[in-house]
């Protein structure tokens, strides 16, 4: 007897729950609605705040536009634009303070990974010119954090002196962009924070023109960009926010970026 009046009472409830369900429960469209969206891959949430792809809705604020880079104008930082041998330019450093920042933004194949190919070949620079490195976990991903030896600097025991380095990467819609970080911006918390939010509001501009995978992108200078007396100046000193400069060998940090050869 209880067994059955249990049975009624239960049949009940449930029927009263499925009413309710329909007057009151989310509609199948509205759940798929309200559920955050899943990025594009798994890369895509270590650039969730930057750096940007030029059709994305990057926050707006001044940039200096340098061709496949927009780099943002900060007051207390330069831009140097860093030049090889032939005036070809292969790099954009952000001095701020105490912490330089060179960027350097490649192709990559729609199917990314380039930033992990590159890390391998970073160790393997780093260790043959005797430095030390290893693995990080960091804001955008896993990063390399170095000690590259300093040529002919040496403490008064005689040993080897290194400078800590980071070398930072993110892989984004058919580009990869590639950072390396000296300074204070290598080594101290707060200012590792700022120079992440400098590296977060570039913009990447990859372009529709086919390229093989790891090709440098193009970096532009604009001439209203270009200082009157840059022939023959070598640093960013007194280089205000916005004003680049074509000088040095865009290579700060020791083991430059590894470029594919064509």
């Amino acid at each position: 007897m209880f067994g059955r009046r249990g049975k009624k009472k239960d049949t009940a409830r449930a029927a009263r729950a499925r009413e309710a369900d329909r007057v009151i429960g989310p509609s199948a469209e509205d759940t798929s609605a309200s559920a955050p969206p899943e990025p594009a891959k798994e890369a895509d949430r270590h650039r969730s705040l930057g750096p940007w792809d030029a059709s994305e809705d990057a926050p707006e604020l001044q940039r200096l536009d340098l061709g496949s880079l927009r780099v943002p104008v900060v007051p207390g930082t330069s831009i140097q634009v860093n030049s090889a041998r032939g005036g070809r330019h292969i790099g954009v450093t952000l001095h701020n303070q105490r912490t330089a920042l060179q960027i350097q933004p490649f192709s990559a194949p729609k199917s990314s990974g380039v930033w992990e190919e590159m890390r391998e070949e970073l160790r393997t620079q780093v260790t043959t010119q005797g430095g030390k490195v290893e693995d990080f976990d960091g804001t955008f991903g896993p990063e390399l954090r170095a000690v590259i030896p300093v040529a002919g600097k040496k403490d008064d025991q005689g040993r080897q002196l290194g400078e800590r380095v980071r070398y930072i990467g993110v892989d984004g819609p058919r580009w990869v962009l590639f950072g390396v970080i000296r300074g204070e911006g290598a080594v101290k918390p707060e200012a590792m924070a700022g120079v992440e939010e400098l590296f977060q509001k570039i913009v990447v501009v990859r372009g529709e023109t086919p390229m093989p995978p790891r090709e440098l992108l193009p970096i532009v200078v604009p001439p209203e960009a270009m200082p009157k007396n840059q022939a023959g100046q070598n640093g960013a000193a007194g280089q205000g926010a916005g004003a680049p400069e074509a000088a040095g060998t865009g290579e700060p940090g020791g083991a430059a970026a590894p470029e594919r050869e064509n």
